[in-house]
């Protein structure tokens, strides 16, 4: 992943860990997307949004106003941006099922016709609700092109 060598998730923490591991990966799947890396950065801006969604749920006070049903389990990125969205954090705008069904095809190297610019319109949207975004890149350690 992007951020291989470039932080110590566990070092981090559960809180700062899941925010530096999204803010990592959002710079790299945007420059994915740009070099038609297409499949790569669906991945990459899927480990962001579950990253930026684990980061918020991780600081007790905000996981303690969530509207969590019992036998929810929070550690299911479909699970966590449904609670999310109940618990009015997330505006419901992002079809998370579409992006999960995109996904699926990244990860069987498809690259279907899609607006990925949309896409990533969608996960900016995401990371701003949940106060990731917006954050400065030149603070992140440099980019490591051998990461690929």
């Amino acid at each position: 992943m992007p951020h291989f060598g470039l932080m110590d998730e566990d070092a981090l923490g559960p809180v700062e860990g899941p925010l530096m591991r999204a803010k990592l990966h959002m710079r790299c799947g945007r420059r994915r997307l740009l070099e038609d890396k297409i499949p790569e950065a669906v991945i990459t801006l899927y480990d962001v949004l579950s990253a930026a969604m684990e980061w918020y749920a991780a600081v007790p006070a905000r996981r303690n106003s969530l509207l969590v049903m019992e036998g929810e389990d929070l550690r299911d990125d479909r699970v966590l941006y449904a609670i999310l969205r109940r618990s009015g954090v997330l505006d419901g705008s992002f079809d998370y099922d579409a992006f999960d069904r995109l996904t699926v095809q990244a990860l069987n190297d498809e690259r279907p016709a899609y607006d990925y610019g949309e896409l990533l319109k969608g996960i900016e949207s995401i990371l701003t609700q949940l106060g990731v975004m917006p954050f400065d890149e030149s603070a992140l350690p440099p980019e490591d092109p051998a990461t690929f």
